[in-house]
C-alpha cells in the first residue's frame, strides 16, 4: 500500500511539476512576445527544440520511464485543454494573453510602427504577401497580424480574403 501511495505522490509531482513549467513558458511567450507562430522560422524552430529539451527534466526530474513521460504528457493536454476553455469562456483573458491583431498594411501603405510592434521585418512582411500572391504594398488594401500568428491580408476593398494574385479593379461607372 505505502508503495502505491509513494507511486501516485511521485506522478503528482509530475504532474505539479510539468503544469507549472506549462504555466512558465505560456507567461514567457506572452512576456517576450511572438511574432509568427503558423510560420516559424529556423531561429524560432531551433528555439522550441532546445526549450523542451531544456524543461524536460525540470517536468519529469530523474523519472524516464514510460509512466512518468505519460503524467507529464497528459498534464501537457489537460493544461492545454483548460487553457483553450478559460481563453473562450473569459474573452478579456484572452485578449490579454493572446494580444489584439494588428494593421501591418492599409490601403497599400506600410504601417511601420505596427510592424516594429509585431517585430517583423519588412522582408518577412512582403514574403507573406507573396504568399498570397501580392507582389507589392500598393496590391493590398489590408494585411493583419493576427492574435495566433497568421497574416490575413484582404483585398477588393476589405470584402474578400486574398489567396491569389488581386484582379485589377474595373473603373467605376460614371453616372
Amino acid at each position: 500500500m505505502s508503495t502505491t501511495i509513494s507511486t501516485l505522490l511521485h506522478y503528482l509531482s509530475i504532474a505539479g511539476s510539468t503544469a507549472t513549467v506549462y504555466l512558465f513558458i505560456v507567461a514567457c511567450i506572452h512576456v517576450f512576445g511572438k511574432t509568427e507562430v503558423a510560420q516559424l522560422s529556423i531561429t524560432d524552430f531551433v528555439f522550441i527544440m532546445l526549450i523542451s529539451n531544456a524543461v524536460q527534466n525540470a517536468m519529469v526530474g530523474p523519472d524516464a520511464s514510460l509512466g512518468g513521460g505519460l503524467v507529464a504528457a497528459t498534464t501537457l493536454f489537460v493544461m492545454d485543454s483548460l487553457f483553450k476553455h478559460w481563453l473562450y469562456r473569459f474573452p478579456r483573458f484572452a485578449k490579454t494573453l493572446q494580444g489584439s491583431p494588428l494593421t501591418l498594411v492599409r490601403h497599400g501603405r506600410l504601417q511601420k510602427n505596427a510592424l516594429k510592434e509585431a517585430m517583423l521585418t519588412q522582408d518577412e512582411l512582403m514574403e507573406a504577401l507573396r504568399e498570397h500572391g501580392a507582389d507589392k504594398l500598393s496590391d493590398i488594401d489590408m494585411a493583419i497580424l493576427e492574435s495566433d500568428g497568421t497574416i490575413s491580408v484582404l483585398s477588393d476593398q476589405f470584402k474578400t480574403q486574398s489567396t491569389r494574385k488581386k484582379q485589377p479593379r474595373r473603373p467605376a461607372k460614371k453616372h
